[in-house]
């Protein structure tokens, strides 16, 4: 049941803890001893949310997905989607890392593919993803109803979007993509800005809606249910006081477009001619580190404030990331906080300098990859796992479980003759693999064990022990929500891309 003190119970633990903070790298061990936990009980606490999709379709450029999650909130704040449109051949996977609460994560898990796939030119009158591969939140009844109105008025509103892309010739299908995904994220965030207002405001949201942009807004405030009514409000103003950070990646023969907002990352992991693992680091998180983007946010306002924008590197002092889903006490203009805000979360839910709205926008940067048959695989994940480990270690890591699970599968031989050499070189490229054997054959899995377990050494069984087993109130001190997706491509795929490529 959603109640008042829900809401503000999530607010305010915007403040108590600390919120994104770059401090946990390489945490070393905590003070606090808790009871030890048996090899086997961690590897049951980090496989418990791990998944695996085989694609057994042919003619995809996607072998195989492995996921998992580990939570460090209490509930996890992250959240996940992949799915497969209708063309049978491309597909969409997200990983949304939340804060302040859970509630803008799941919305957007639930809901922004779907807004992607509807602005697709491939997509035409359904418009809708045939496989869904990861459960989504089921809201009450009242939102449900609410977010299934709300894209169908997306869906018309963008049908001239669709016939407008795939009418011209001009436009290539990673810049159409591109488009899209810049369309539905805009739209998506616009979409939970008014959904609050409305329930918010009522009849008065006429007069706000001429000070914020719109998106062919529909009021449901015109047919009044007071019970219906006061369920959205407290829930669309938890999904709006909340935030999350996204990247969503398209992947669609040898296309990979990548959209982010946030802190989130995608890296891509290939092989290089000599043996050796290599990392393709896909686009730049969007925080004080990133220079680009802080000359950006200094731009858009008055040099009056430039000592008050970015505070202590956060966004008016408090906010980590510099784009992100939700957050609208960033967005609203501030007599809309102090009026109909501020009087149900209180003084906090305006920021200081509070000035000239909006401060933080959810529009993604786009980021275009040519996948090759040297390229393996892609790794897209919250920031809790880059906290702990690079780009290029994560990519050696996922590299070397690689060889490892082909090591456990039964030996085959190519079709045709083979020679004794050709054996002896598999049987020792076999022996090799079985050095590197993983303890777990999701890849997302032994990512995590060793994000938390690596030393120098090696992986630390009580070092592992003592980071799954602390409390709930101090976990947080010492690791963020951790959710990987793992997407794994068909070389022999790739491979006739580029010799069609090639002959054209």
């Amino acid at each position: 049941m959603i109640n008042l003190r829900n809401v503000e119970d999530s607010w305010k633990s915007l403040f108590s803890k600390p919120r994104r903070s770059r401090s946990f790298t390489r945490y070393g061990r905590p003070s606090e001893k808790a009871p030890k936990l048996t090899p086997q009980q961690a590897t049951t606490i980090l496989q418990a949310n791990e998944k695996t999709y085989e694609v057994t379709k042919t003619g995809s450029v996607i072998k195989s997905i492995d996921w998992n999650q580990l939570a460090s909130n209490n509930p996890l704040e992250d959240s996940l989607a992949i799915a497969q449109l209708c063309d049978n051949r491309s597909y969409l996977l997200g990983v949304f890392d939340g804060h302040g609460g859970p509630t803008c994560a799941r919305v957007l898990a639930k809901r922004l593919l779907s807004y992607i796939a509807a602005s697709l030119p491939s997509q035409h009158v359904t418009s809708l993803l045939i496989e869904q591969m990861t459960p989504t939140t089921e809201f009450r009844p009242e939102i449900e109803s609410l977010y299934a109105y709300e894209f169908n008025q997306y869906h018309a509103s963008v049908s001239h979007l669709r016939d407008i892309l795939s009418n011209d010739e001009s436009q290539s299908s990673t810049d159409s993509t591109e488009r899209a995904l810049i369309t539905a994220f805009d739209a998506m965030d616009q979409q939970l800005s008014e959904e609050a207002l409305a329930f918010l405001l009522g009849p008065e949201m006429g007069e706000i809606l001429q000070r914020v942009p719109r998106w062919d807004w529909k009021p449901w405030w015109g047919n009044v249910f007071p019970s219906r009514d006061k369920i959205l409000q407290l829930s669309t103003l938890s999904t709006a006081m909340s935030g999350a950070v996204a990247s969503v990646v398209h992947i669609s023969s040898n296309n990979l477009v990548l959209a982010n907002t946030g802190d989130c990352q995608a890296v891509v992991g290939y092989l290089s001619e000599d043996g050796s693992w290599g990392a393709i680091k896909l686009g730049r998180e969007h925080t004080s580190e990133n220079v680009t983007e802080v000359e950006r946010l200094y731009n858009e306002h008055p040099r009056s404030e430039r000592d008050t924008v970015l505070r202590m590197d956060r966004l008016l002092g408090q906010l980590m990331p510099l784009r992100a889903f939700g957050d609208f006490r960033f967005k609203w203009p501030r007599h809309v906080l102090e009026k109909w805000v501020t009087p149900i979360l209180g003084e906090s839910a305006l920021p200081p300098n509070y000035k000239t709205p909006p401060y933080l926008s959810a529009r993604p940067e786009i980021v275009k990859h040519t996948l090759s048959p040297r390229d393996k695989f892609v790794v897209i994940a919250s920031d809790g796992l880059w906290d702990l480990l690079s780009p290029t270690q994560v990519v050696r890591l996922v590299g070397e479980h690689m060889s490892g699970r082909v090591a456990l599968g039964p030996l085959t031989l190519p079709p045709g003759d083979v020679t004794l050499e050709e054996i002896n070189n598999m049987l020792q490229q076999r022996r090799e693999g079985l050095s590197k054997r993983p303890l777990d054959t999701n890849a997302a899995t032994h990512l995590i064990r060793h994000a938390l377990a690596s030393t120098e050494t090696g992986l630390d069984p009580d070092r592992l022990s003592e980071l799954l087993s602390l409390p709930d109130d101090v976990v947080r001190l010492f690791r963020d929500d951790i959710t990987i997706i793992v997407t794994y491509f068909d070389t022999d795929y790739l491979l006739k891309s580029l010799h069609q490529t090639n002959t054209e």
